[in-house]
């Protein structure tokens, strides 16, 4: 019942009765007038206790000093700012684009207010100028001229603004979005339906960095109207380079395929990343398309206002528009209209796409292209031609897209807000300052070490033919492919586009070879240390504003050589992609470099038993909750790792190394529950402290793994676990879960067994929402189906009804006044929930069949 009242609260105020055209039930909807009740500040210095403040005081004076050389000296932006962390705008809606071409992101009440072209640099402008307006005409007059905004601005007065937000509501199945207006005292309704190439298994159109907005017009009168429906859009992003000068406009019009499209350029003419915004519309014999070359954005503006109500069009002048001069902005107007019969309907249609095919990132020292310019070059003229193409085929695209989407939102046994968090988080697969790249001609990711010497090829195919693909930890936590979250984050990109989760792997598995003795101070210990050490996973493959691939580790926290988990979450995603794609060329190609990183790790068991052991900070995802000795967390983890090496060796028929793994995991299992088990759950740690019994939430993080892997049974698992992972979960479910905020707010990291939050650590209170997700995961693998679906939904329903986070999940909520790290990568996690529903659901499928007994490395049906 909590669930459902927050639901029906976001679209409370919504009092008109349409429910426009195509728009599905399943999805995030909310009445344009809504207002959230709680608004929650960003977790800053000051929010840190007395207790941690004064543990952490080196790091704090250290970290201050590098932020000011960092801004004040550099003119650089930290990869993480402690002193500037974003506040939050409950404002965003679904971003526009297809995967690392850029995006611009729309909010739910229509404003263009989040902007990425720049690759992995992120500025929050609501450019107010950018706007739908309709227009009404009966007979030869304008009867209804308005902006389709809420907004009441100071500028462009000339215009009609302030429409009532109670007659609208906007519904979010990503990657489409739909906006419903009913036009008060019109009898009209219109249903905007925007539409981005996001599509699985698909590696050309989903790089296209474009958006469809295809309009659907209800007319309830008993007579015809004329209806059109203008774009207005500035040359820019909101960036203080729109006042640079020299940008410029020009119309064009393109005939292709005997289909014709114009419009439209809009030249941002930058030094650096230059690029073409394009507002397009396709030709056809009903539709009318006009445009206006230029206009200042403002002003009043009021002469293109007069324009469009004088006739429903615009006036089309031809040729370009003069480079504008320093100070000075120009935006672009496209007009499309139709005439729509009495008790009839009609449909508009107009495209936004975006040009910017080389880039460089923050150091400019190397050009990349990105992947769309495998198909329409790199020459930075492909606007008019990804119009084209994005107008032609996105019926086809919404067809895939339906397809996809059609089996998990028709089946009736899985929750509404399960359906809406599953599609709408996927957001972040193109919004995380994504970049999907091509691999130049001379590049070699192999990190020095060939093949034909126990390394990787020069160029695997995964990247020749598919690419490069990286993004960003969070918006905020700038560092490209940070391994311990994408550990998190990878079901969604290897069971949506497995060539990139491979292509990912192979670049980690270069750098892993790679060494980079370079002395750095790292800002926790305040002792320097080599930037990257050989056979060890980077934290990060490096941040765009400096080089990315060319310079790893961009995290100078803490010196990663030593964390336990990052060589081990490689090992683990080796083999789940393994599993998920069967490709056994990258199998045979990561089997040396996982060889290499568990020799790695084997200096870590101290005593000899098969356990590894840990000292201070330990393991890079929880890197503020201190650990001592062997860990459930990293002892999990290094089990599982050692159960699926074994599984790999017998595959590869390497039996040396099946026996050396065989034998460390039976040694480990059994010190594993000896220092760990407590009866009940695994403890945070075997240090004997006061603490160290605290019920961690993803102590199993290792099992869900082995599961997902389809292992955990039989001759692959960790010895005497099944059970005690059970029992392990429902301590989880029964004190992080339910006895934390009512059980409406997902799992707390850390629990103490009297039913307290741990508030040891500024993490341990915190609530991971990505950590949440795979918890789930693992009790679904478990058979715990409903306390998995009752986990995951107090994250959705706190982070997307209450609090006004859609589309920016943060990384970390408190139970009240603060959060972390706004539009975090590890929320991709909850498509681990669906692969663990879907094995289940296959293990059903199997059972049912006639003679078969079922696979035993399947997930478990509810207990």
């Amino acid at each position: 019942m909590w669930g459902e009242r927050s639901t029906a609260e976001l679209m409370s105020k919504y009092v008109a009765k349409d429910t426009g055209i195509g728009v599905p039930n399943e999805g995030w909807r909310i009445c344009l007038a809504h207002e959230f009740k709680e608004k929650r500040k960003p977790f800053q210095a000051k929010d840190v206790s007395l207790s941690n403040v004064l543990e952490h005081i080196g790091l704090g004076l250290r970290y201050l000093k590098w932020w000011y050389r960092k801004t004040q000296i550099e003119k650089k932006a930290p990869f993480i700012d402690m002193f500037g962390p974003l506040p939050l705008r409950q404002i965003y809606g679904a971003p526009l684009g297809g995967i690392g071409g850029g995006t611009i992101t729309r909010g739910w009440r229509g404003e263009f207010c989040r902007w990425q072209l720049n690759p992995g640099m992120y500025h929050y402008t609501t450019v107010i100028a950018n706007q739908f307006t309709v227009c009404l005409r009966r007979g030869c007059q304008t009867v209804y001229q308005q902006v389709l905004s809420v907004e009441r601005p100071p500028t462009l007065q000339g215009w009609n603004w302030g429409y009532c937000g109670e007659y609208a509501f906007y519904h979010a199945l990503y990657p489409r979005a739909w906006t419903v207006y009913h036009l008060p005292g019109q009898n009209v309704t219109l249903t905007c339906r925007q539409v981005s190439p996001i599509l699985p298994h698909d590696y050309q159109d989903s790089s296209l960095p474009v958006a469809v907005f295809a309009w659907d017009v209800e007319n309830h009168n008993d007579y015809d109207l004329d209806v059109a429906i203008m774009l207005t859009m500035v040359n820019g992003s909101g960036h203080k380079d729109d006042k640079r000068g020299g940008h410029w406009n020009e119309p064009f019009h393109l005939e292709k395929d005997g289909q014709a499209v114009s419009g439209v350029l809009l030249h941002h003419c930058t030094p650096v990343n230059p690029y073409t915004l394009c507002i397009a519309a396709r030709h056809m014999p009903d539709r009318q398309v006009s445009h206006q070359t230029a206009f200042s954005p403002k002003g009043t503006c009021s002469g293109l206002w007069s324009d469009l109500i004088t006739d429903g069009r615009l006036d089309s002048p031809t040729g370009p528009s003069p480079p504008v001069q320093k100070g000075e902005e120009v935006a672009a107007a496209l007009a499309v209209s139709c005439s729509v019969g009495a008790r009839g309907r009609g449909g508009l249609e107009m495209s936004l796409s975006w040009d910017m095919p080389t880039i460089t990132f923050g150091s400019g020292e190397r050009r990349h292209d990105r992947r769309y310019t495998r198909f329409f070059g790199t020459k930075g003229n492909a606007a008019p031609s990804l119009a084209h193409h994005a107008l032609l085929h996105y019926p086809r695209w919404e067809e895939t897209i339906e397809e996809w989407q059609r089996p998990i939102l028709q089946d009736s046994a899985l929750p509404s807000w399960y359906k809406s968090a599953l599609f709408n988080e996927l957001y972040f697969v193109a919004d995380g300052g994504t970049v999907w790249t091509e691999l130049p001609e001379d590049s070699d990711v192999s990190g020095g070490l060939r093949s034909e010497d126990g390394g990787l090829p020069a160029q695997p195919t995964a990247i020749k033919e598919y690419g490069r693909f990286a993004y960003l930890e969070g918006q905020e936590y700038r560092m490209y492919n940070t391994y311990d979250v994408h550990f998190y984050a990878s079901f969604a990109l290897v069971m949506l586009w497995p060539k990139l989760a491979l292509s990912l792997q192979y670049d980690i598995a270069g750098s892993v070879i790679q060494q980079d003795p370079t002395e750095r101070l790292h800002l926790m210990s305040g002792q320097c240390s080599a930037v990257k050490a050989k056979n060890v996973v980077p934290h990060d493959i490096g941040d765009p504003d400096d080089e990315p691939w060319q310079r790893v580790n961009a995290y100078l926290i803490h010196d990663t050589a030593n964390w336990k988990d990052l060589n081990l979450k490689f090992v683990l995603q080796v083999y789940r992609d393994f599993h998920v794609t069967q490709d056994q060329e990258y199998l045979r190609d990561m089997w040396p470099i996982c060889k290499a990183v568990m020799e790695s790790e084997l200096r870590f068991d101290l005593d000899g038993d098969g356990l590894i052991e840990n000292s201070g900070y330990a393991d890079q995802t929880y890197d503020a909750w201190t650990v001592t000795g062997p860990s459930a967390y990293c002892g999990g983890l290094w089990l599982a790792s050692t159960c699926v090496m074994s599984k790999m060796a017998r595959l590869l028929e390497d039996e040396p190394a099946y026996l050396l793994y065989k034998d460390i995991l039976q040694r480990g299992s059994a010190a594993f529950d000896k220092l760990l088990w407590n009866g009940k759950y695994y403890n945070y740690d075997s240090s004997g402290r006061s603490l160290s019994n605290s019920v961690m939430s993803d102590q199993c993080a290792g099992q869900w793994f082995l599961r997902a892997s389809g292992l955990g049974d039989g001759e692959f698992q960790v010895s005497g676990v099944a059970h005690k992972v059970l029992s392990s979960l429902k301590s989880v479910f029964d004190l992080n879960v339910m006895s934390f905020a009512g059980g409406q707010m997902g799992a707390v990291n850390g629990m103490r067994p009297e039913g307290v939050p741990d508030r040891s650590s500024v993490q341990s209170d915190e609530v991971w929402i990505g950590v949440v997700y795979g918890l789930a995961a693992t009790m679904i693998h478990e058979g715990m189906l409903q306390e998995g679906l009752r986990t995951a939904e107090g994250c959705y329903r706190t982070v997307w009804e209450r609090l006004g986070m859609a589309f920016q999940t943060p990384e970390a909520y408190c139970e009240k006044g603060i959060y972390r790290s706004l539009a975090y990568m590890r929320p991709l996690s909850i498509w681990a929930m669906q692969w663990a529903l879907d094995g289940a659901r296959s293990r059903r499928l199997r059972d049912d069949a006639p003679g078969q007994t079922g696979d035993s490395t399947a997930p478990r049906e509810e207990s």
